[in-house]
């Protein structure tokens, strides 16, 4: 007997492909209503949620792209593949430490002691995070060899070729495990994310630098690193207790003190010292106090401020009452606040300069930092229906600092031959 129309109609709707929500939605073919870290119409109806697709599937081939417009060619000739750790030493603690920023470059400390054993550990065992650490060592050691000389698809080395090869099989071995996220791929993604961030670093693309550390605070955000308050009388424990900590990896990346504000060691005749500044070639030096003086005392208060975020995660990952939670938002706002007076005053001081002259580029790096700082802060200990719209803003705002930032960089660069900061 022939159906009525109605039931075809259902029947068609039912059938149809759902591009969006859960995999569980997905798979049942029914209306997700994608909310994060579960959706509500598996929690409700006693489903395992198995989560949402890859959100580093949007960024499988970008980084790559100005190489080749694929992945690295076989016929490249390559060198040959390191040997995969068996146990972990403190020289590579050490080592994978200091590669994880260009600062270190310059003798800086970056304290990643802690991260650097994480990761290595992880790459014992999980492909992707092994070729993530192959492919920043490769293009860490290619830059320290190469020097000072521009990177240019003429003047690619074997290393740079093997470390992009092997930072295109990293994510695209990310994006496979992620197509359905579980505990040990979230902590993957993060891993890997965080190691990602110091690749970009490396290459000096620091647009898509921004792109990963957007992406893996969403994702901790999203999957609950730390306890939450979801009502005002209500505190959510974190939902993956072993998730690692980005935030903290990211402050402590950018915290690390900069050779290019930091002063120098040749005193002034007033007793202060002058400061190192990268400028672009639009740029002449400007014999003037304000420029001598704004970044150290600027990225001072700034450090602090960054120490006193480290502390305030910390308490956050240990609160077990609702109490003790208002009681840390009130810290979160005065830090908030704290942000806000900083921003100010480097307007103030930024106003006075005379003659005016193109922002320095460390002072544009200050303001990434800040907004880091500042996106950091808003999602802790917040899972609001208005956070989102406030934190896209900054998102929106930090994507465009870290464009200009590359883009200062990549002129200086031409100018000069510099290939890091």
């Amino acid at each position: 007997m022939a159906r009525d129309p109605v039931t075809r109609k259902r029947n068609i709707q039912c059938n149809s492909k759902v591009k969006t929500g859960c995999a569980t939605c997905r798979t049942r073919k029914v209306k997700c209503d994608e909310d994060k870290p579960f959706c509500q119409k598996c929690v409700k109806t006693g489903r395992t949620c198995d989560g949402y697709e890859s959100p580093f599937r949007i960024y499988t081939s970008q980084p790559i792209n100005n190489l080749h417009a694929g992945c690295i060619k076989s016929g490249v000739a390559l060198q040959p593949i390191r040997p995969t750790l068996k146990e972990i030493t403190p020289p590579d603690v050490d080592l994978l430490s200091r590669y994880f920023s260009t600062k270190t470059m310059f003798d800086v400390k970056l304290g990643c002691d802690e991260e650097a054993k994480q990761v290595l550990q992880a790459s014992l065992t999980d492909p992707s995070v092994r070729h993530a650490v192959l492919s920043l060592r490769a293009l860490r050691e290619d830059l320290e060899t190469s020097g000072d000389v521009p990177a240019s698809v003429t003047q690619q080395t074997p290393s740079h070729d093997y470390g992009l090869q092997q930072y295109c099989k990293a994510m695209g071995g990310l994006a496979s495990n992620l197509s359905f996220p579980s505990p040990k791929g979230l902590k993957s993604a993060l891993l890997c994310c965080q190691i990602f961030i110091s690749i970009e670093q490396v290459r000096g693309n620091y647009a898509v630098m921004a792109q990963h550390i957007i992406r893996g605070l969403t994702i901790m955000h999203e999957y609950r690193a730390r306890p939450d308050l979801v009502a005002v009388n209500e505190l959510a424990p974190a939902h993956h207790n072993q998730l690692p900590f980005l935030d903290v990896f990211i402050i402590k990346l950018f915290a690390a003190p900069c050779k290019f504000s930091d002063p120098s060691a040749t005193a002034g005749t007033s007793g202060t010292t002058a400061s190192v500044y990268l400028i672009s070639s639009q740029q002449q030096p400007v014999e003037s106090r304000d420029l001598r003086t704004i970044a150290p005392d600027m990225r001072t208060e700034l450090t602090r401020i960054a120490a006193s975020t480290l502390e305030f995660l910390g308490k956050v990952s240990r609160v077990d009452s609702v109490g003790k939670a208002v009681q840390l938002l009130s810290e979160k706002a005065a830090l908030l606040d704290s942000l806000e007076s900083w921003l100010m005053d480097l307007e103030l001081v930024q106003a006075e300069i005379r003659p005016p002259v193109p922002e320095l580029i460390s002072v544009s790096f200050m303001r990434l930092f800040h907004l880091i700082l500042k996106i950091v802060l808003l999602g802790a200990l917040d899972s609001s229906p208005d956070l989102y719209a406030q934190l896209q803003a900054e998102i929106d705002r930090l994507q465009s600092v870290a464009n200009h930032v590359g883009e200062r960089l990549k002129a200086y660069r031409t100018c000069s031959g510099t290939r890091s900061c």
